[in-house]
């Protein structure tokens, strides 16, 4: 009637617990600046989760605070996926410019990546790798985003009509230039992306500049961010659900399972074969 009690029992029982944790700790409690991305193809408005995430929250607004944004261009739109910029500018020919960025910041992945978000870009296979980066989810990208290279941070959630400006760009035409592929252009109807071998920053969607619109202690009454499904609880690049010690971010594997472990199921198993081997002895000599 009674399971017996087993690493991999506790395991999960541990797991259990952290993720109803993790779920009550952040139920809630997200508060948020106000940020206005003032660009060429009109200005709109997010929230940051500053509570929640704030190491990501405060990485952000050392780059706003110090202007780093101011004429930075939209350098990626991936079609029904995601817009991002943050990292490069235009001077007066191609290629885009790569600036240089801080140190790069902590992974907080709490909130899902799903539409109307902004969240981190970081290197592939590098969990806390986000520096100066950020891109706007087009849909809802959770079952990938969440889930991929540790989660991706969610820190902001645009607000009012936003999104209609993003859309827009994001239906812009899209373009290649070396390595950056989806960058936005600005063109006439006819016009053809062979057509941008000599580009005005006019051909570009640029970040005029984001600023600080509302530093109120609490301006999220009406945000309701959703929680990821897939939390990390012990920050450790692995997320609970592939992770046999949820709160010990030095241990993400199970140890091999020893002696004291499968000890009754491998002597039952012994047994049952004994018993098997005799009764054949038994039945050969009849």
């Amino acid at each position: 009637m009674f399971q017996k009690i087993t690493k991999k029992n506790t395991t999960a029982m541990l797991s259990l617990i952290a993720l109803a944790t993790t779920s009550l700790a952040f139920t809630n409690t997200a508060s948020a600046t106000i940020v206005e991305f003032q660009t060429s193809q009109g200005n709109f408005q997010v929230n940051l989760f500053d509570q929640t995430t704030p190491k990501t929250v405060e990485n952000f607004l050392s780059y706003v605070n110090d202007g780093y944004y101011t004429n930075t261009v939209v350098h990626r739109v991936a079609t029904d996926f995601v817009v991002q910029a943050g990292g490069y500018e235009f001077e007066d020919a191609w290629p885009l410019t790569r600036l240089s960025p801080n140190a790069a910041v902590i992974n907080e992945p709490v909130y899902s990546n799903v539409t109307g978000t902004i969240a981190m870009a970081k290197v592939g296979g590098d969990v806390n790798s986000a520096t100066d980066q950020w891109f706007f989810n087009l849909a809802d990208n959770s079952e990938n985003l969440d889930l991929q290279n540790g989660g991706f941070t969610v820190f902001g959630q645009v607000i009012g009509d936003g999104m209609d400006i993003i859309n827009k760009i994001a239906q812009l035409k899209l373009c290649t230039y070396q390595s950056l592929t989806g960058i936005p252009m600005v063109m006439d109807e006819d016009q053809v992306c062979s057509d941008m071998s000599a580009p005005g920053v006019e051909n570009f969607v640029t970040i005029e500049q984001v600023v600080i619109f509302d530093s109120s202690e609490v301006t999220d009454s009406d945000l309701n961010p959703l929680l990821t499904k897939y939390p990390d609880s012990d920050g450790d690049g692995v997320k609970d659900i592939n992770d046999a010690f949820p709160s010990d971010p030095d241990k993400s594997e199970a140890d091999p399972v020893d002696d004291e472990d499968d000890g009754g199921s491998t002597t039952l198993f012994s047994l049952v074969a004994l018993s098997l081997l005799a009764l054949r002895r038994r039945f050969s000599k009849g």
